[in-house]
């Protein structure tokens, strides 16, 4: 049986339950506790040496890291439905669009960086969810602005199925929920991700449906 390691709350995680259910496959799930510092055990550090979430163990035991990776691979292994386009070029504008969530906006507001912003800079929660809602404002406006005048979107970010840029995306609408960041100028983004949450393996990956939700 493939097995998961994952948080409930990780948007990298997340990503990853999106991507097994929509292919309709069968995993277990483990619960590597974030905040209890469970991440830095010596038995997680050899699935995944960066301390972090997701790592996928395969069912003939090899490990897997970083969700991208992750899902690409299922796609390879699993190819349908698939999380990309045929086209080279739809190919390309779908991981662009993946990229600029999980390489750009990401990266710069996930729990660790939050916590040395506070610990080791000194910021103050006030600066903390400034910087935080900046780094949402820079990206989605930008996403917000490919999705609205590019012919490839349609339903979902690409096109009306979902596929890899709307299992980036989702994840990354919850966490400015969460923050309470202003969506108000961003209608394409909020549409795609509601056309998304309606569906099961969206709804079901959700951060509230996890058995370590809390």
């Amino acid at each position: 049986m493939t097995t998961l390691y994952d948080y409930f709350r990780s948007s990298a995680a997340y990503r990853v339950r999106i991507a097994l259910n929509l292919k309709g496959l069968d995993y277990d799930q483990i619960s590597v506790d974030l905040v209890a510092g469970e991440q830095r055990g010596t038995d997680h550090l050899l699935r995944q040496p960066q301390g972090l979430v997701p790592a996928l163990v395969t069912d003939d035991g090899i490990p897997l890291t970083q969700s991208l990776a992750i899902c690409e691979y299922l796609d390879e292994c699993h190819p349908t439905p698939p999380l990309l386009p045929t086209d080279a070029a739809g190919r390309a504008r779908v991981r662009a669009l993946a990229q600029l969530v999980a390489c750009e906006m990401h990266p710069l507001n996930n729990l660790r960086v939050l916590k040395y912003l506070v610990s080791e800079l000194g910021a103050s929660d006030d600066a903390k969810l400034r910087w935080y809602r900046h780094w949402i404002d820079e990206g989605f406006t930008a996403l917000e602005a490919q999705l609205s005048w590019d012919a490839g979107s349609g339903d979902f970010c690409h096109g009306d199925t979902p596929g890899l840029a709307d299992i980036c995306l989702v994840p990354q609408v919850f966490n400015a929920e969460r923050f309470e960041c202003d969506l108000a100028s961003y209608p394409r983004i909020q549409q795609i991700a509601a056309n998304c949450r309606a569906l099961p393996a969206f709804a079901q990956a959700a951060p509230a449906a996890q058995p370590d939700a809390r």
